[in-house]
């Protein structure tokens, strides 16, 4: 979604590396989300959940190395964009808790961009109102009460690859340069 976005308003792409903290037993379920900063987000409701800070520390330690492995085969001969005072949209599919574009929106936050936009396929109205708080305008397609979960909403909902995001990312630096 990131790549079209990006080439339809004659702008570059880069990526912003987040990933969701699992909760035990639950892989799907997001409890929280880190930042390649290594910014740490985590639901309030976690002591509720029963979540160790142990299982929390661990979770964290293997995310944030999965993101730094991202970031070297990613963009491997160049440092990310900066989007200090540029107008800046971070994309998703789609957000259920929120938690991820969260993280990605705060990362971003902290550099500066003019205007930070959050554009997303799908979201529940409480998801979109986390996001409303930290960027300047959120975009989305559609805001459903009932939620599931985001595939739901797709005809076709395929993970992205690692080998696919690196081709979207040279290909856009290659129309660029």
């Amino acid at each position: 979604m990131g790549q079209h976005i990006a080439k339809a308003l004659q702008g570059e792409l880069d990526v912003v590396l987040v990933h969701k903290l699992r909760a035990p037993q639950q892989p799907e379920f997001a409890i929280g989300a880190v930042s390649e900063a290594k910014h740490v987000y985590i639901t309030e409701d976690l002591q509720h959940l029963g979540i160790s800070r142990e299982y929390l520390e661990g979770e964290t330690r293997e995310e944030l190395a999965r993101l730094k492995r991202r970031r070297a085969l990613y963009t491997p001969v160049r440092a990310p964009i900066s989007p200090a005072g540029r107008i800046t949209i971070v994309v998703d599919d789609g957000v259920a808790t929120g938690w991820t574009m969260l993280a990605a929106l705060r990362l971003i936050k902290d550099l500066g961009p003019k205007k930070l936009i959050a554009a997303v396929a799908v979201a529940p109205p409480d998801a979109i109102a986390r996001l409303q708080q930290e960027a300047d305008e959120v975009v989305c397609l559609l805001s459903p009460r009932e939620f599931l979960a985001v595939g739901q909403f797709f005809e076709k909902f395929e993970q992205v690859s690692e080998e696919q995001a690196i081709e979207c990312l040279k290909s856009s630096s290659k129309e660029k340069g």
